[in-house]
């Protein structure tokens, strides 16, 4: 069970890396006025998001399953609930990534940097939440 615990850490921190810098890539994509830059953040999203991220929320959601439903880890705990919810409202930013890459992708961005800015610190706040659910254990 360690091992799992582990890996999910792991996952999880990988997860996290690709979503603090993919709307990142986003402020400096949206403040590019050349070409040959705008192409080279379009790669850049691309593999961040399909190469680094999207395999890491995968691995972070099947390892969290793997430690609550074979480990009973959390179960009939509110806490966990919570955690889920976090996870929940994580999987839906990280989609709404997916689109802004496929937006920048396709040449039809309609935010500015000053939005990415502010979009970038939201798993942020996600983050907090779900570390201190799971070390503190509230009721």
């Amino acid at each position: 069970m360690l091992w799992i615990k582990a890996l999910h850490i792991i996952f999880m921190v990988t997860w996290f890396a690709g979503l603090f810098y993919l709307p990142r890539l986003f402020v400096y994509h949206a403040m590019s006025e050349d070409r040959a830059t705008r192409d080279q953040f379009k790669i850049m999203e691309r593999k961040l998001y399909f190469g680094i991220t999207t395999p890491g929320g995968v691995l972070t959601i099947g390892s969290g399953l793997w430690l609550w439903l074979g480990y009973g880890i959390g179960s009939h705990n509110l806490w966990l609930v919570g955690k889920i919810a976090l996870v929940a409202v994580l999987v839906l930013y990280h989609l709404w990534c997916g689109q802004m890459v496929r937006q920048f992708a396709q040449g039809t961005n309609r935010h500015g940097h000053v939005f990415y800015r502010w979009f970038n610190e939201f798993p942020v706040l996600i983050l907090i939440g779900a570390v201190l659910l799971v070390v503190l254990k509230p009721a």
